[in-house]
């Protein structure tokens, strides 16, 4: 009988989880897929804040990349943002931005900022705008800044050459960009909690008061520079963003795939919504009596979060959620998220004395437009 040893395939840089950016591939929409306009908030791709001053406004949605786009990107959806009112002069102190906050024990402990030994992180991403090319900017803030530390900030430009293609970007981040030492100085180092440590902006309009100098560490906020294009000059602007890696090293690797499941779970240390998944049915939890006026109900949640999470109900008060008590649905007059911790909350539902201490009820959600959302973000 003869042998053949099979040699595994060597697979560069294969370390699990070395994708510092959460949701990089956009695969996580817990919110909302549809359009959504805002000026500021977390609105549907999860992880991914927007941020936008100006005299325009913007959307953001998901979109659902074509086959030959998926081959291209290795992505399903992208992150897009249009342009729905237009601003053709940003104001000074006007911005508009992609924020991913990083918590600070997420990092590498061998990052090394604070110290000479720090390293160098390395930036990868597809973009897609339909008719704005030229200069953009990327941003990163070392935001720590408890006790002695310090917070610092870079901006560092990219071009996108051609409107409609996809185009496939990479950016080096040293510690002592600009022949600067703040991040390898003590104060530029990174406390390892559940705290922000880092920020990465993606910037799509930005006013003079936060403009600076290309790749260069700085200790004033400084988010793009005075190249930075004008995405908001006109309502035919969109953006697209997929695939985004931010990884140790000084070299970009594939986007490393995580599964939905686990990209799920890591989403929700920072955002969970009971129920998950909206539908046309109900669903029931057990309550019981405290007082005449207040049943209540504590949760153990899937997921611990970030930190002890805000909670609060989305929908009408007696007909996208309602109590069961004592033969019938009772009039509710208040609701509350109450006594959080990282991995449980309690739910207080409130009454005119239609309730009995001691005696048992139901909470009853309507999954299609009723829910409790628990947030950790940034």
């Amino acid at each position: 009988m003869t042998q053949t040893k099979v040699e595994a395939p060597f697979v560069e840089n294969n370390t699990p989880f070395r994708n510092l950016i959460i949701n990089g591939d956009m695969q996580i929409w817990q919110r909302s897929t549809a359009a959504v306009t805002t000026t500021g908030d977390y609105v549907t791709v999860d992880r991914w804040k927007i941020s936008e001053d100006t005299d325009g406004s913007i959307s953001s949605e998901q979109s659902a990349l074509s086959v030959a786009d998926q081959a291209t990107t290795g992505c399903q959806n992208a992150l897009l943002i249009k342009c729905t009112g237009a601003d053709g002069t940003i104001g000074a102190g006007q911005s508009v931005q992609l924020l991913h906050s990083i918590e600070a024990q997420t990092l590498p402990a061998n990052l090394g900022y604070g110290t000479s030994s720090a390293q160098d992180l390395t930036l990868s991403f597809w973009v897609k705008t339909t008719t704005k090319t030229g200069t953009f900017c990327v941003s990163f803030h070392k935001d720590d800044e408890a006790g002695s530390l310090t917070g610092y900030f870079i901006p560092i430009e990219y071009t996108v050459s051609s409107a409609g293609t996809w185009e496939y970007k990479t950016i080096v981040l040293s510690p002592t960009a600009g022949s600067t030492s703040l991040i390898t100085s003590a104060p530029g180092a990174i406390t390892r909690d559940n705290g922000l440590g880092l920020r990465v902006d993606f910037n799509l309009a930005m006013g003079s008061n936060y403009t600076g100098t290309n790749n260069t560490w700085a200790s004033t906020v400084e988010l793009a520079t005075s190249n930075q294009v004008n995405f908001m000059d006109s309502t035919d602007n969109e953006f697209y963003l997929t695939g985004v890696q931010l990884e140790l090293g000084s070299a970009a690797t594939p986007l490393e795939k995580v599964p939905y499941d686990v990209q799920l779970q890591r989403c929700q240390r920072y955002y969970q919504q009971i129920p998950n998944t909206a539908s046309t049915s109900w669903q029931a939890y057990p309550l019981w009596g405290v007082t005449a006026s207040v049943m209540s109900t504590r949760l153990q949640l899937p997921v611990v979060m970030r930190s002890n999470p805000t909670g609060a109900f989305v929908g009408t008060r007696n007909t996208d959620f309602k109590v069961y008590y004592n033969g019938g649905y009772q009039t509710l007059t208040n609701e509350a998220v109450a006594d959080t911790t990282d991995d449980a909350v309690r739910f207080d539902m409130y009454s005119s004395s239609a309730f009995a201490a001691n005696d048992s009820g139901g909470l009853y959600i309507n999954t299609t437009d009723g829910r409790i959302t628990l947030s950790a973000e940034f």
